[in-house]
């Protein structure tokens, strides 16, 4: 890549000596423009700065990302702020000056690299492209990498860390979100995503050394030369197939299934793994949605490619699944580590699961195998169940009746992940996990969501109740008649301005004078508010939070006196306000509709009275 991209080179140095009017940003122009070797974003920031776009500039240049819920991730284009080249290659030395410290053994544990299908032609940025200069810059310094040859679903990255015993492992992914975005999310070695303290060391490291060490950096063909560099794709596939066996419990039942399965990959990766885990379950492979297949880094047939949105976005799935009169339909998100399923219905066609229907019967189902498998009542004392606490409270309930343990963490399967490390330690079994926006775990294969063995699972536990002469609604409902009838609602709003952000949330804080949250809800009282962001509990004895304090982002929670426990709480990855809703009714309460309207009412209370979305201009949006 040539450094001036076609443009003159006295031309280029004129650019350089133009000012800003900001010294301060005059530097970060300054450095950009000396260290990246990128010629597409470099001629980003020189187009910028002979615009005199000051305030872009300001925007890519003037700040540095931050691990989030889903570690680094921003739109792809040139700036410190931004996911390209340099900005990864900051982000891999400060990995390395993290990870030598932390790991004596570091130079023959290595690190584990993988990367989904995204990339930006106007930047010269892939995910692949990034997941080799992750590489080189490991290589560069003697560490081994375990770099995937093609593009890979994200937990088979965590999975190889432990399989290998790395000491870390990169995914280089947005999941799934808007075509322009890309992310750096990075693996502890026990295979869970970082928490804290690492993250913030990480970032430490990262700023102590900016500029990027060496020209080897840069090399892509680093990857294909050096002894040092091992592709683990055959062997970690052929390992997560054969272990994923293990949460095969009907294969007999599954190869005389007479249902049919669609599936989509969004574009992405989850095609051939999907086609995989299915055969490993003794299934016919499903069929996939042709025109979302194969990779495209355009998202070309979906407004947003995010299965999570529902039957608008799972139109072309739905359509061939009519066509071919397949009653179920699995999408995986574009890196696979989520998974929406949608039932046709005789009554009223087609039934799109949120995220805590899904958790309800795959829980239920994890359960209900495990039982059939370890009948000794003792062995449940050491069974946990796990989601995060905006999730449906419908695990709690299993558990409340069923003898084993639940817990909530915080949003992000990081905190999922790292709690089942712990829960390993002492010799505990989680056996399924979840997060109410469509990711889960079922087993402990990997301290991750999974769509690909979710997948399979799924399959399975439809094949079965098809035996059964019952759909998956219906299983929904039999669960609901015996643990209590979970009602739920998540949504957002959009929200393009931190600022306004935070008023909304510091209003909430002060709602009745300094220091006073709300009292009601749409008229129902409110009788405990937790908020993680400053630590406050109000059932606690102490007034403390238990799970850990976020002052980083926002979130809010009510439980009203009704059973409603509503969330409000900023998006880590994109520019959202969410809120999670969900009324819990005890076992036999089962009139559904009053359940739902009373749901409803509360609902439009919590955005009007905390939200306010026509004094703050923020943009409704329901799924």
């Amino acid at each position: 890549m040539g450094d001036n991209n076609g443009l003159n080179g006295d031309l280029n140095a004129n650019v350089r000596c133009q000012s800003t009017g900001d010294p301060q940003l005059d530097k970060a122009v300054h450095q950009w423009l000396t260290w990246d070797q990128n010629g597409q974003t470099r001629s980003q920031v020189e187009a910028l700065l002979a615009a005199g776009n000051v305030d872009e500039l300001k925007t890519r240049l003037g700040s540095r990302m931050s691990f989030g819920t889903a570690g680094l991730r921003a739109p792809m284009g040139a700036g410190f702020s931004r996911i390209n080249d340099l900005t990864v290659i900051q982000s891999t030395q400060g990995l390395y000056s993290y990870l030598s410290r932390c790991f004596p053994d570091f130079c023959s544990r290595g690190v584990v690299v993988g990367f989904d299908t995204r990339g930006q032609e106007e930047s010269g940025c892939s995910s692949q492209r990034l997941a080799k200069m992750t590489a080189a810059v490991m290589l560069s310094r003697d560490v081994p990498v375990h770099l995937f040859s093609t593009f890979v679903p994200t937990p088979y990255v965590p999975y190889a860390v432990r399989k290998l015993g790395a000491a870390a492992g990169v995914m280089i992914t947005a999941s799934h979100n808007r075509k322009e975005d890309n992310g750096y999310k990075v693996y502890w070695c026990n295979g869970a995503q970082i928490s804290s303290p690492h993250d913030k060391e990480i970032l430490r490291s990262i700023e102590e050394q900016l500029e990027p060490w060496s020209s080897s950096c840069w090399e892509e063909e680093l990857v294909e030369s050096c002894s040092l560099r091992t592709d683990p794709l055959a062997w970690i596939n052929s390992c997560y197939m054969e272990e994923l066996a293990s949460l095969c419990f009907h294969r007999d039942l599954n190869r005389s299934c007479p249902l049919k399965f669609i599936h989509s990959s969004f574009h992405g990766v989850g095609h051939v793994f999907v086609q995989q885990a299915f055969r490993t379950f003794g299934f016919a492979p499903p069929i996939p949605v042709p025109e979302q297949k194969d990779p495209d880094p355009n998202f070309s047939s979906v407004r947003i490619p995010n299965p999570e949105e529902g039957e608008s976005v799972l139109e072309l799935s739905l359509h061939l699944a009519e066509r071919e009169n397949a009653r179920i339909v699995l999408a995986t998100d574009p890196d696979a580590d989520r998974l929406a399923v949608a039932e046709q219905s005789d009554r009223c066609g087609w039934k799109v699961f949120s995220g805590n229907e899904l958790a309800a019967l795959l829980g239920w189902w994890m359960f209900f195998n495990w039982k059939e498998t370890h009948p000794d009542p003792a062995d449940t004392q050491r069974v946990y169940m796990l989601a995060t606490t905006v999730s449906s409270k419908i695990l709690q309930a299993f558990a409340r009746i069923e003898g084993f343990h639940f817990e909530e963490t915080l949003p992000g399967f990081k905190w999922i992940g790292n709690r089942m490390h712990e829960l390993a330690k002492t010799g505990n079994h989680v056996i399924f996990a979840f997060e109410e926006s469509i990711g889960f775990l079922c087993g402990n294969m990997v301290p991750e969501k999974d769509g690909v063995s979710s997948a399979a699972v799924m399959a399975e536990m439809a094949a079965y109740l098809c035996s059964k002469n019952l759909t998956l609604d219906q299983q929904l409902h039999n669960i609901y008649q015996t643990y209590g009838y979970h009602v739920s609602q998540t949504s957002y709003v959009i929200c393009h301005d931190p600022p306004t952000i935070q008023k909304i949330f510091n209003r909430i804080r002060n709602f009745n004078g300094e220091g006073l949250y709300p009292k009601t809800c749409g008229g129902y009282s409110i009788v405990h508010i937790r908020d993680v962001t400053t630590g406050y509990d109000s059932s606690q004895p102490d007034l403390r939070c238990v799970l850990p304090v976020t002052r980083s982002s926002q979130m809010i929670t009510f439980v009203l006196k009704n059973g409603v426990v509503a969330t409000l709480r900023s998006s880590g990855t994109e520019p959202k306000i969410k809120y999670y809703t969900e009324l819990c009714a005890p076992p036999g309460k089962s009139d559904v509709t009053c359940l739902e309207a009373e749901l409803r009412k509360v609902i439009a209370a919590l955005l009007e009275e905390f939200l306010e979305p026509e004094r703050n201009n923020l943009i409704r949006r329901f799924i």
